[in-house]
């Protein structure tokens, strides 16, 4: 189960996240934001420093 999550008022979409998961874990939904599937998350951390915005937050 991920430990992160996305802040919505942050993240704009812009996909860093998603290219630089390892495990696929990261997409981007129907309303432009970055989602974690939690299931294929194994909480690397990759996502949270890579975010210009730092939209992904520690739970």
């Amino acid at each position: 189960m991920s430990k992160f999550k996305i802040d919505k008022s942050k993240c704009v979409g812009c996909g860093a996240c998603v290219n630089t998961c390892l495990y696929e874990a990261i997409e981007i939904g129907k309303d432009d934001k970055a989602i974690i599937n939690k299931e294929k998350c194994k909480n690397c951390g990759k996502c949270k420093k890579i975010c210009p915005f730092n939209a992904i937050l520690e739970k």
